[in-house]
């Protein structure tokens, strides 16, 4: 059984990104999507889909600029074992804004960015550049 399944889905987008694949499948989950879809509208993705024959599956497809991956880091913050919280003036400022971490709020999940704009804390899942 998974402990993990977002540190299943960042590793796998990881060694995705270290072979130079296309695209990736996962086994869907809404948490998954949505952090397919943040990573899309901040283009780090080219974009995913929920594949339904048979057990739902994500499918996700790599950005690249050239021969360079759009993602150079994908790090889990908040892991199972050690939650890691912010409250809303302590968001973490990732690669001095070049990045964007993935909050968890009460108003679903949203980049560093706009828990700020709305003023909100939440869970920190993971950090992006």
């Amino acid at each position: 059984m998974m402990t993990d399944p977002i540190a299943d889905m960042l590793t796998r987008i990881r060694n995705a990104i270290a072979i130079n694949k296309d695209e990736l499948v996962m086994p869907y989950s809404k948490l998954k999507a949505s952090i397919a879809k943040i990573l899309e509208d901040n283009g780090y993705i080219l974009g995913y889909e929920k594949i339904t024959s048979g057990l739902p599956q994500l499918k996700i497809k790599l950005k690249y600029q050239g021969e360079k991956p759009a993602i150079t880091s994908l790090q889990r913050i908040s892991k199972p074992g050690l939650r890691v919280y912010v409250r809303k003036n302590n968001l973490p400022v990732v690669l001095n804004n070049y990045g964007i971490a993935i909050i968890s709020t009460s108003q679903g999940l949203m980049t560093n960015k706009e828990a700020k704009k709305v003023g909100l804390g939440g869970e920190v899942i993971c950090e992006v550049y």
